[in-house]
């Protein structure tokens, strides 16, 4: 048991080191809203020192460790792809949007953010919202809305696609529950939307990070069409689910994380079939990867995919540091292999 403590404690380690190199990169100062901020980025070369590039069913193609001047970059919980992959819309658990560009070097690889800006989002009376009123956890985009999910006052609220930046919510809708609670510091923290051509027909649904049933697993739920209703998704402790992203093959995938003193850092990924949701089902799915120390990982929130140049579905995967010396704001990229 000390040993594994033990080996708990180093796997923080990394993160000290990597935060001398950001000397002034923690502290989480409140930006201007809207302006363009500089974000440092250090390269990662290798998932796991000395392991190759395969890991599951995917291959790491490159990552990078990020910090802004000021500490102003953190607390990141989804993150969705646009423009073909090139640009991203996140959203922070303190209320605020962050957008920015993905630049790449001359193989392809990961590089650095650019044209990064951090906006107040605004409640339904156009004011910047705190974190207990605005604690977005999830996000779903389609080309008319973007679709922000919320602890606390656990709700969905639907924004333009055009301007959402400095836009208050269109509509608001509470979760599909019927007999179960939702916890207010593990609420709604995977937003997707189905394929339209899919069974579930293009609805919101939602899965919950800590809010279980009473066999444990997670709950979840879809907002709208023929397969409306409550479903749980099967748990394998330690982890909790963070995001997820719909692909358009039928399948989707949960980003879970493990991350304190007892349990140590990890994060898996998992692969369900939207097929199987149906009001009551209990959705099971099989391991795509799994990464535990000494790997490049963090408490890591956010995935999203894309489809590159080459036909391959890659991951972008990030991670929050709240504000913390301890931790990393990383963006991993991968293959997934078919």
């Amino acid at each position: 048991m000390a040993s594994k403590k033990l080996l708990s404690l180093l796997a923080y380690l990394p993160f000290v080191i990597a935060g001398l190199g950001f000397p002034m990169a923690f502290g989480g100062r409140p930006a201007e809203s809207g302006a363009v901020l500089p974000v440092k980025a250090m390269v990662i070369s290798d998932f796991r020192p000395d392991a190759g590039k395969l890991f599951g069913r995917l291959e790491f193609m490159g990552g990078l460790s990020l910090a802004t001047p000021k500490g102003e970059m953190g607390a990141v919980s989804s993150i969705r792809l646009i423009d073909g992959g090139k640009r991203f819309i996140s959203v922070m658990d303190t209320g605020h949007w962050a957008t920015g560009a993905i630049e790449r070097d001359a193989q392809g690889a990961l590089s650095g953010i650019s044209d990064y800006r951090i906006h107040d989002m605004l409640d339904r009376n156009g004011h910047p919202g705190g974190k207990q009123q605005m604690d977005a956890e999830g996000l779903a985009i389609d080309d008319a809305h973007v679709y922000v999910s919320y602890e606390g006052e656990h709700r969905i609220d639907a924004y333009p696609r055009a301007g959402f930046e400095t836009s208050t919510p269109l509509s608001s809708e509470r979760p599909v529950l019927a007999g179960e609670r939702l916890r207010n510091n593990g609420g709604i923290e995977a937003l997707l939307k189905a394929p339209d051509d899919s069974a579930l027909q293009g609805a919101l649904f939602y899965v919950a990070e800590r809010s279980y049933d009473n066999k444990g697993n997670f709950i979840a739920g879809v907002q709208s069409g023929p397969r409306a209703g409550n479903f749980t998704i099967e748990r394998a402790a330690p982890y909790d689910v963070t995001d997820g992203v719909a692909l358009d093959d039928g399948s989707f995938l949960l980003l879970e994380r493990k991350f304190g003193l007892q349990a140590g850092i990890g994060m898996r990924i998992r692969r369900f079939r939207l097929d199987d949701i149906k009001p009551g089902a209990l959705v099971k799915g099989d391991v795509v990867m799994e990464g535990v120390f000494p790997a490049q990982i963090d408490n890591m929130e956010g995935i999203d995919a894309y489809r590159a140049e080459d036909g391959s579905t890659r991951l972008i995967v990030v991670s929050d540091d709240n504000h913390n010396l301890l931790e990393r704001n990383l963006m991993l990229e991968f293959k997934l292999m078919p």
